[in-house]
């Protein structure tokens, strides 16, 4: 069971960045590239070796492999729908947005070990931002536990949901700041622009500019890995009121996570910098608001009974 949950979330992560090169292709009306093209670059970046600069330390060699590896546990604490996830305890929620910490802080550490002004202005944007979009990720796996009551997402998303609008509307919600959460994550517009060369304004991608080879390969799959988790929690949310199986939640993720940045990078231009603050600042007033309704609905439900 646990090694089926595993091969739907790598096929999610695979699948998600496919689906939004060919969402924004048809967008704009043009071919594009084919919806595999980024496994095949990350084939060839595999076939690379890393050259290293000689003022970078052991951190720096060290950091992709600690990012990919806190992504692919993070990952595994993810449920499909009603489908146990591979790593299950008490308090996997709050362990999930610190493992994704964890992953951010080593990519920091790295980019400020090259000496290299870009990586580090990049770097203190990324500590910013992943400071400022932590309070509205805890507080809406604080919805989740406070609905549920439970703080494993396994034993959250297998109790059922089904027949109460109220607590549907609450996981709507909850799957909407998961969404927005995940454009932050993921380094993708409104926050940033992954196809952006202009130092200046990068985030994420001017801290990988000294990587090369096999290092940014595991950077990307990391990168996937994050989305289809954060874009799997959205799923599940908003799969709980539909019987939460996980034939529905599977490709809602997918749908969710390639359609929304997909329509949104083909639609919108990246965020001046001075207003990312602000945008992230209302996914944790968002998430704090729907909080305040999870806790006066379960008020009410404790009055009642």
């Amino acid at each position: 069971m646990a090694l089926f949950t595993t091969l739907l979330l790598l096929a999610a992560a695979l699948a998600i960045p496919g689906l939004i090169a060919r969402t924004r292709a048809c967008l704009a009306g043009r071919k594009g590239i084919r919806f595999a093209q980024h496994l095949y670059d990350v084939r060839l970046q595999l076939r690379k070796g890393a050259v290293y600069s000689t003022t970078v330390s052991a951190l720096f060699r060290t950091a992709p492999s600690v990012y990919l590896a806190s992504a692919i546990v993070a990952a595994l604490m993810i449920p499909v729908g009603d489908l146990r996830p591979a790593i299950a305890f008490d308090g996997d929620l709050v362990a999930f947005a610190y493992t994704l910490a964890l992953g951010r802080f080593a990519l920091v550490l790295a980019a400020m070990d090259t000496g290299s002004p870009f990586e580090g202005m990049g770097a203190s944007r990324e500590a910013l931002y992943g400071a400022l979009v932590e309070p509205g990720l805890m507080l809406t796996a604080a919805t989740l536990a406070l609905v549920s009551g439970y703080t494993s997402f396994a034993r959250i998303f297998a109790a059922d949901a089904t027949g109460d609008l109220q607590l549907a509307v609450l996981l709507l919600l909850v799957a909407y700041i998961l969404v927005r959460i995940l454009f932050t994550e993921s380094g993708r517009v409104p926050v940033d622009d992954p196809r952006t060369h202009l130092e200046l304004t990068m985030i994420h991608e001017v801290m990988c500019l000294d990587y090369a080879g096999v290092d940014m390969a595991m950077i990307k799959i990391a990168g996937w890995l994050k989305s289809a988790a954060l874009a799997m929690l959205a799923a599940n949310a908003v799969a709980a009121p539909l019987g939460g199986r996980w034939w529905i939640a599977a490709p809602l993720s997918v749908l969710l996570a390639g359609l929304s940045i997909g329509v949104v990078e083909s639609t919108q231009a990246r965020n001046k910098l001075v207003r990312n603050t602000t945008f992230i600042l209302i996914i944790a007033a968002m998430a704090a608001l729907v909080f305040f309704a999870a806790y006066l609905l379960r008020l009410n439900i404790i009055v009642l009974e």
